[in-house]
């Protein structure tokens, strides 16, 4: 087996692919105060095929690139693991879970990256790392749970299956490597998945009988800001950064979700949830130096298809 040393990333660098990766789940954390603000109520699935579809035509439309060879089903396996299976299971369990639930669910995610990374990549995270990911699970639990938290396992269940669907999307997409700028395949993903989402939605929820300025503007933040430049960025994030490194990331939601009920919402924290911000806050950076040492040897990637076809 051939393998080859992962390459050592300098330190503004790295920083820098930090924080715009780090762009993606922080903007995400606002999607509970644009949903409950501006968005028409109880439209899940219209709100996820919004979110999904208009971008991803969009990027489509100005990139001009359509995937090549084993790009077709690879960009489809990718689009419904992050789309098009994600979205609807993400909904469901907001429906059925306290926020805090939803959230502490969703922290585990660093710790699935890490064993399918072991399985899929060959690759065994430090300890340290697997306790950075530990506290910070433990830190989103103080932040988020109350002690009326309602464990509906249906909602559980839901969200353990979106968080493990996303953790499997962060491994493989390593695994590929890409053909094009994460640009582009996020334009080939976000089709796929809002493709799927768009006739369930007509089949569970139909057309909204009428859509205001605000929900106007929600969708377009949403499309936009919360997933068109955010997954761009969060793809970029994987190709460039350790698995267990960007699944870290995801810490910053419940946290700027927290934020910005503050800032919008007039919510208050109590001490226990300003401890539990400032564990998962720890966690994140004692993380992310630690992915920051030089990784073990890397299998050799499957080499890239050739560029793909204009559209």
């Amino acid at each position: 087996m051939t393998s080859i040393a992962a390459p050592r990333t300098q330190p503004a660098r790295h920083a820098s692919d930090l924080a715009l990766a780090a762009f993606a789940p922080a903007s995400w954390g606002t999607t509970y105060v644009v949903t409950t603000t501006l968005l028409p109520a109880d439209r899940p699935m219209l709100a996820a095929t919004l979110r999904a579809l208009p971008a991803g035509l969009v990027l489509l439309a100005a990139t001009r690139r359509l995937p090549r060879g084993s790009w077709w089903w690879k960009s489809a396996v990718l689009g419904m693991l992050n789309f098009g299976a994600f979205f609807p299971l993400l909904f469901f369990a907001a429906y059925r879970l306290p926020g805090g639930v939803a959230a502490t669910v969703g922290s585990v995610q660093p710790l699935v990256v890490a064993l399918l990374s072991l399985g899929v990549l060959r690759v065994r995270p430090a300890r340290a790392v697997l306790y950075s990911a530990l506290a910070g699970t433990g830190g989103v639990a103080l932040l988020t749970l109350t002690s009326d938290a309602r464990l509906d396992p249906l909602g559980i269940a839901a969200m353990l299956t979106a968080t493990s669907l996303m953790a499997a999307a962060i491994v493989l997409a390593k695994k590929w490597g890409r053909p094009e700028s994460p640009l582009v395949m996020t334009g080939w993903q976000l089709t796929v998945g809002g493709l799927v989402l768009l006739p369930l939605t007509l089949l569970t929820e139909g057309v909204p009988p009428s859509v205001t300025g605000e929900n106007v503007l929600g969708f377009a933040y949403l499309g936009i800001v919360g997933t068109a430049i955010a997954y761009a960025l969060w793809f970029r994030g994987i190709d460039r950064l350790a698995p267990t490194s960007v699944s870290l990331l995801g810490l910053t939601n419940p946290m700027v979700a927290t934020l910005a009920g503050l800032l919008v919402l007039g919510q208050t924290l109590t001490f226990w949830q300003l401890v539990g911000f400032t564990i998962a806050l720890g966690a994140l950076v004692a993380g992310q130096s630690f992915n920051r040492k030089p990784a073990p040897a890397l299998e050799a990637p499957v080499p890239l298809p050739q560029p793909a076809g204009r559209l």
